[in-house]
């Protein structure tokens, strides 16, 4: 009866589910688009959950059976505000005092000219060297009124936003949730929403993401500590000034996807070059033999079970992430484009066994 009246109302019931599937997906998007700074605020949480999820293993796998997974991971986070103190109390205080000098001296170095001249060109460019010169220096006078204000407000927002600050409070308690009910979650959403006979399906994908996830973002962090580790020792040893600062700044840069290290090293050779560095041709050897070392040596080696891109694919992904998301778009967007694979891998796997399998009862 039911269908009948919607053949009576010219309605094909196929295609009023589709169109209500659309509706329901475009309102999910519309939603996580809404509170998509509360979903970053979790996302990072939870990648800071498998950050510290080796850890928190380690520590309940030697330590005495009367220690429950709770105390375990109670345990890493006093190790973990350890190390934050002891990370102020050294690096944190000279890194404090360089960022204070750069922002005090930056309007009378950008008035500066005379590191220009060092800047390292190529033999076939010499010839025009002068005219690059006047180019660059028409751009630093209309694009340095521009900046300091932007980069003074920016300093500002950072300091006296409130809701930042919650955020860095909130994302370890968030984390701590995760690590501690984390199995618990998962469990219940595969009782709760998925079908019997799916939920094998459903775990594996689940499994892959949680490897995939834990083994990215480590990998990220040990390719972020291994740049600052050779940019300030390169930096200190060849008498740069905000060796620190810029060792910072290069390891940060290791979290954006292809264009994060690019930018991390004109940064460098800018401010460097700004503050009377003498040496930039060697940096900028320095920073090539670093790259290949690190892109084909290091990164291949931590990431070789976990993300398996195309550099174009990583690209899109950078690109259209920051037209969705800014600077977290960029971060985000290998682990989703690596994610929505492991899915598609899971999901044919699946159905290439279930085709296969009535032929083989045949």
């Amino acid at each position: 009866m039911p269908r009948y009246a919607d053949c009576m109302l010219g309605i094909d019931p196929r295609a009023a589910r589709a169109a209500w599937t659309v509706f329901l997906l475009a309102l999910l998007v519309s939603a996580a688009y809404a509170i998509r700074e509360t979903l970053v605020v979790f996302m990072i949480a939870l990648l800071f959950a498998y950050l510290l999820m080796p850890l928190v293993d380690l520590v309940a796998r030697f330590a005495t059976r009367q220690i429950s997974f709770p105390y375990a991971l109670a345990i890493v986070y006093l190790l973990l505000v350890g190390a934050i103190v002891g990370f102020a109390l050294t690096i944190g205080a000279q890194l404090a005092d360089e960022a204070n000098n750069l922002a005090t001296r930056l309007p009378d170095l950008l008035k500066n000219r005379q590191w220009i001249d060092q800047i390292p060109l190529p033999g076939w460019l010499e010839p025009i060297r002068a005219r690059l010169v006047q180019t660059l220096q028409d751009e630093l006078n209309t694009g340095g009124k521009d900046v300091l204000p932007y980069v003074k407000s920016l300093g500002g927002q950072l300091i006296s936003g409130a809701k930042y600050i919650v955020y860095i409070v909130l994302i370890p308690i968030l984390a701590f949730f995760f690590l501690k009910d984390g199995r618990e979650m998962r469990q219940n959403i595969l009782d709760s929403f998925i079908e019997e006979e799916r939920r094998p399906v459903v775990d594996g994908i689940l499994e892959d993401i949680n490897r995939l996830l834990g083994e990215y973002i480590r990998a990220l962090v040990l390719l972020s500590v291994s740049s600052f580790i050779a940019h300030v020792l390169f930096l200190a040893i060849s008498g740069a000034p905000y060796a620190v600062l810029l060792a910072v700044l290069a390891g940060l840069g290791e979290f954006l996807p292809a264009v994060g290290p690019l930018a991390g090293g004109i940064l460098v050779l800018l401010v460097s070059g700004l503050a009377g560095y003498t040496h930039l041709l060697l940096y900028a050897i320095f920073w090539i033999c670093f790259r290949m070392f690190q892109d084909y040596v290091i990164s291949p080696y931590l990431m070789a079970k976990g993300v398996k891109l195309h550099p174009i694919l990583v690209l899109f992904g950078v690109l259209a992430g920051e037209r969705i998301a800014g600077v977290f778009g960029m971060f985000f967007s290998v682990p989703v484009i690596a994610t929505l694979r492991v899915v598609f891998i899971r999901l044919m796997r699946t159905r290439t066994r279930e085709l296969v399998a009535p032929r083989s009862e045949l």
